[in-house]
């Protein structure tokens, strides 16, 4: 699974029929690149520029030796995403983004994929085959370059250890150990979801409730005792990149927002149940993905950043 394979001086290869051939082989290839490069990155317009330059390394490449051309592909878009990754993390050493109470770096909340509960995407079935929640997709954000991609190719996608470490300049033993302990992590950080969506709703629909009316004690029962909050207000709302821990303490950030609960509109975040809140003048306030676990709240990830918010496309919560 090589890219390197084929490789004929950057220049286009063959003829307008092979050409054709090949641009629809990509396309076929398309939705399952696109999960990888989501996954990879967790952001829906990182994952097109992934896709687009991988594109065109195919495209100026000669696969004719190639025996498994779709997993050539995914190694392709798999070491476009790396460089992305690497790229950000250098990024990240400098003080650009909010830091929380202790001075380190505030979470960052990923694109999240939403659909109307009871609606069916074909394309987001495909981005959420293995039931990437948005909570999962935070913890990996706190994995380094090297984990991720070998955790994301390894667990996810089922790719081999030795064909994932030469893309990661690892032996397979050390990408095994990488994969490991981003797995550890992940697991510790970002439990498995109930799958049964009609328990996590009734979960959900506990908790606005509650803060709906201030209880502050039917607020507790719905959460996990360690339950996690985090909050990602981008440069705009620096205010709000906070994580918070606790059961007693969320429920009591949850009273503040007692006044938002009535224009929250149910939604599946990342396939698991949530919300998108909706002002009276029909601005995006939040998205809202919750991780629940045995009817219990565990985790509640939080979009407040408007520059962001603006950005998705949520006329689907705007006509109730």
């Amino acid at each position: 699974m090589d890219e390197k394979d084929g490789k004929k001086d950057g220049k286009e290869v063959g003829t307008k029929e092979e050409s054709a051939a090949r641009a629809a082989f990509f396309e076929e290839q398309r939705p399952h690149l696109r999960a990888v490069a989501y996954r990879m990155l967790g952001s829906i317009s990182e994952a097109e520029d992934a896709l687009q330059e991988s594109w065109l390394r195919y495209d100026r490449s000669d696969t004719a030796a190639v025996e498994n051309l779709g997993g050539w592909l995914t190694t392709v878009v798999s070491r476009v995403c790396l460089n992305l990754l690497r790229a950000r993390a250098a990024r990240r050493e400098e003080p650009l983004e909010p830091a929380g109470p202790g001075g380190e770096p505030g979470p960052r909340i990923p694109d999240p994929l939403l659909r109307r509960e009871g609606v069916v995407d074909p394309e987001q079935e495909v981005m959420l085959a293995d039931s990437v929640g948005l909570a999962l997709m935070v913890v990996m954000e706190s994995l380094s370059p090297a984990e991720r991609v070998a955790f994301v190719l390894h667990d996810l996608f089922a790719v081999p250890f030795d064909e994932i470490a030469p893309l990661i300049e690892k032996t397979a033993a050390a990408t095994r150990q990488l994969a490991s302990r981003a797995r550890r992590k992940v697991q510790r950080q970002a439990p498995a979801p109930d799958p049964d969506l009609g328990r996590q709703r009734l979960a959900v629909d506990a908790f606005f409730a509650a803060a709906r009316n201030g209880d502050l004690d039917a607020l507790v029962a719905v959460l996990d005792p360690d339950v996690v909050l985090r909050s990602d207000g981008g440069a705009v709302m620096a205010r709000h990149t906070v994580v918070l821990s606790g059961a007693a303490t969320v429920a009591g950030q949850a009273v503040l927002w007692g006044t938002l609960s009535p224009f929250a509109r149910p939604a599946l975040v990342n396939g698991t149940a949530g919300a998108v809140v909706i002002g009276d003048n029909g601005r995006a306030l939040s998205i809202m993905a919750f991780t629940v676990v045995a009817g219990a709240i565990v985790a509640i990830d939080v979009l407040t950043d408007p520059e962001r918010l603006a950005a998705l496309d949520l006329s689907a919560f705007r006509d109730r």
